[in-house]
């Protein structure tokens, strides 16, 4: 009964602790997200952005954790480039285990909805891609998803990360098919 009574209190110490955050981190913390989301509106304005993904997600939503700095979508201007890697023993057509294509990114269009949440849409075509690119931005947040739906295929790929500025980035492109 005593053992009972210490180990509930001490989880009720444990969770309450857990629960409280000082206001002034929380305040930072939330200070620095708007301050990557309106560098990530600017990058999205001036067409230089790259999604570092951090999880890809594949048709029948089968999804893998993925290395941001080798997965990636990005525009330049008028040029997409979209890198998909794994870690594995394999190099792969792109030597970073994976798959670069690139394209002329065409049709960009960027919506902004009632909440403030951002929609850019293109398509891309280029060798070895030719699909439509649908990217998701949370207002108030570099968080987004990008959707790649090839026009040939139905193997729709998701990549969800974070959105920066091409100088902000920190990405390893690879060969290029």
């Amino acid at each position: 009964m005593r053992i009972t009574t210490i180990l509930f209190v001490l989880m009720v110490l444990i969770f309450t602790g857990c629960k409280s955050q000082d206001p002034a981190v929380k305040a930072a913390n939330e200070a620095e997200e708007r301050l990557w989301f309106a560098k990530a509106v600017q990058a999205v304005n001036d067409r230089k952005f790259v999604l570092e993904a951090d999880q890809v997600t594949f048709k029948r939503g089968r999804f893998v954790y993925v290395n941001g700095s080798t997965n990636f979508v990005s525009l330049h201007g008028d040029r997409a480039t979209v890198q998909l890697a794994f870690n594995s023993p394999y190099a792969g057509p792109n030597g970073v285990g994976g798959i670069t294509v690139e394209g002329m990114a065409s049709n960009i269009k960027v919506e902004t909805d009632k909440k403030g949440n951002i929609t850019i849409n293109m398509s891309v075509m280029g060798t070895g891609i030719s699909a439509r690119v649908t990217i998701h931005m949370l207002n108030g947040s570099n968080k987004c998803s990008a959707t790649v739906y090839p026009n040939f295929s139905n193997d729709v790929i998701t990549f969800s990360g974070d959105m920066y500025a091409e100088e902000d980035s920190n990405v390893f492109k690879g060969r290029s098919l």
